[in-house]
Protein backbone atom coordinates (compact mmCIF):
# COMPACT_ATOMS: atom_id res chain seq x y z
CA UNK A 1 0.00 0.00 0.00
CA UNK A 2 1.22 3.46 -0.84
CA UNK A 3 1.59 6.00 1.89
CA UNK A 4 3.37 9.35 1.88
CA UNK A 5 6.98 9.73 3.02
CA UNK A 6 6.35 13.30 4.16
CA UNK A 7 3.29 15.03 5.55
CA UNK A 8 1.54 17.25 3.01
CA UNK A 9 1.00 20.83 4.16
CA UNK A 10 -2.50 22.14 4.80
CA UNK A 11 -2.03 24.73 2.04
CA UNK A 12 -1.29 22.04 -0.55
CA UNK A 13 -4.22 19.96 0.69
CA UNK A 14 -6.60 22.94 0.54
CA UNK A 15 -5.45 23.89 -2.98
CA UNK A 16 -6.41 20.41 -4.14
CA UNK A 17 -9.78 20.53 -2.40
CA UNK A 18 -10.85 23.90 -3.88
CA UNK A 19 -12.27 22.13 -6.92
CA UNK A 20 -14.77 20.04 -4.93
CA UNK A 21 -17.85 22.24 -5.01
CA UNK A 22 -21.58 21.74 -5.12
CA UNK A 23 -22.99 22.99 -8.42
CA UNK A 24 -26.45 24.50 -8.68
CA UNK A 25 -28.36 22.83 -11.54
CA UNK A 26 -29.22 25.16 -14.41
CA UNK A 27 -32.98 25.58 -14.79
CA UNK A 28 -35.07 26.78 -17.70
CA UNK A 29 -38.66 27.97 -17.91
CA UNK A 30 -40.80 26.12 -20.44
CA UNK A 31 -42.40 28.47 -22.97
CA UNK A 32 -45.72 26.65 -23.25
CA UNK A 33 -46.42 25.35 -19.74
CA UNK A 34 -44.35 27.90 -17.77
CA UNK A 35 -42.87 25.15 -15.60
CA UNK A 36 -39.24 25.13 -14.44
CA UNK A 37 -37.15 22.14 -15.59
CA UNK A 38 -33.56 21.06 -16.14
CA UNK A 39 -31.89 22.12 -19.38
CA UNK A 40 -31.84 19.52 -22.20
CA UNK A 41 -34.32 17.28 -20.36
CA UNK A 42 -37.90 16.38 -21.15
CA UNK A 43 -40.34 17.01 -18.30
CA UNK A 44 -43.88 16.02 -17.35
CA UNK A 45 -46.55 18.66 -16.89
CA UNK A 46 -50.28 17.94 -16.54
CA UNK A 47 -50.05 14.46 -18.04
CA UNK A 48 -47.96 15.53 -21.05
CA UNK A 49 -44.22 15.27 -21.65
CA UNK A 50 -42.65 18.43 -23.05
CA UNK A 51 -39.27 18.91 -24.74
CA UNK A 52 -38.18 22.25 -26.20
CA UNK A 53 -41.72 23.64 -25.83
CA UNK A 54 -43.42 20.85 -27.77
CA UNK A 55 -45.54 17.94 -26.60
CA UNK A 56 -43.55 14.76 -27.12
CA UNK A 57 -45.76 12.22 -25.38
CA UNK A 58 -49.07 12.05 -23.59
CA UNK A 59 -49.71 9.89 -20.56
CA UNK A 60 -51.90 6.90 -21.37
CA UNK A 61 -55.02 6.80 -19.24
CA UNK A 62 -55.99 3.31 -18.19
CA UNK A 63 -59.64 2.49 -18.79
CA UNK A 64 -61.21 0.77 -15.79
CA UNK A 65 -64.60 -0.86 -15.90
CA UNK A 66 -67.02 -0.08 -13.12
CA UNK A 67 -69.26 -2.94 -12.06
Amino acid sequence: MAHPKRRQSSTRRDKRRTHYKAVVPQLAKDATSGEMHLYHRAHWSEGKMYYRGKVVMEKAVEATEEI
